[in-house]
């Protein structure tokens, strides 16, 4: 399972549907491929890389209906320096997202609830998967409040920016997902390098201790972060950070691979049984 794509090159993302999709009052762009159970694909800041892209087409191959909402950033652009800075900087004050804010829910996860519901309706089964990474990485557990959603995954979970322990979630809500998980017999998988600046050790030992063991945590040794990053990620991240994405190895015994094939294999679960 393997993708040739130039991941050094601006994807044109022209092997999804490009839908614009309006959901409580708001549009926005949302790249469509695939057939199955729906996943939802949130992207990590600055965009659509080539490397998300990559992501999706793998959940896409492993049997799903992806969808991968336009949040912010140039949809398939090389992450650059200077562009992912003010990208970052604009949604750092835009009102959809609460970047510093702790125990408070970024209100984009609203609208995200209703594509959840949305993509159940279109696609059918048990219900859709999600996966958050970086500045949307805690969002797949805001989601849990819509009951189709059935696998969230946390990848690097960023916000809030300032707290490294806080958690870009209303307690009110942290514990309504903590009930639903335990109710339903369901589980978070989360995943971060162990020398993340971005997200540290502190993050998911709230987490934790809000959700108890239906959080299943894995901390990869920062060895297993690929080298050879976008500038983006070289420069301005300046860590081990994108587990499946930038720093992913797709090489067979690499742990991000491994860990991109564990994440797949919790989707069938749950979505397909």
């Amino acid at each position: 399972m393997s993708n040739t794509a130039n991941l050094n090159q601006d994807d044109p993302l022209d092997d999804f549907e490009r839908r614009s999709i309006t959901l409580d009052g708001v549009s926005k762009v949302v790249y469509v491929a695939g057939r199955g159970p729906a996943v939802i694909v949130m992207t990590e800041m600055p965009g659509i890389s080539p490397h998300v892209a990559r992501f999706s087409r793998w959940v896409r191959d492993a049997g799903f209906t992806v969808y991968m909402p336009s949040l912010f950033g140039r949809d398939g652009a090389v992450p650059q320096a200077e562009e992912g800075i003010a990208t970052f900087r604009r949604a750092c004050v835009s009102a959809e997202f609460r970047a510093f804010a702790a125990n408070e829910s970024s209100p984009v996860t609203q609208w995200l609830r209703a594509l959840a519901r949305l993509a159940h309706e279109q696609c059918g089964g048990p219900g859709v998967g999600a996966i958050g990474m970086c500045f949307t990485g805690n969002f797949a557990l805001s989601m849990m409040l819509e009951s189709s959603l059935l696998a969230p995954v946390v990848c690097q979970p960023s916000l809030p920016i300032d707290d490294p322990a806080g958690v870009n979630i209303a307690p009110e809500e942290l514990a309504a997902v903590r009930e639903r998980l335990e109710r339903e017999d369901l589980t978070v998988m989360a995943y971060r390098f162990e020398g993340d600046k971005h997200c540290r050790a502190q993050r998911f030992a709230a987490f934790s201790d809000a959700l108890g063991e239906r959080f299943i945590a894995r901390v990869l040794p920062d060895s297993a972060a690929n080298p050879q990053s976008p500038p983006f990620f070289s420069q301005v991240v300046a860590s081990p950070h994108s587990v499946v994405t930038a720093h992913l190895i797709d090489e067979t015994g690499q742990p991000t691979l491994a860990a991109r094939d564990e994440i797949l294999a919790f989707f069938a679960q749950r979505l397909i049984g």
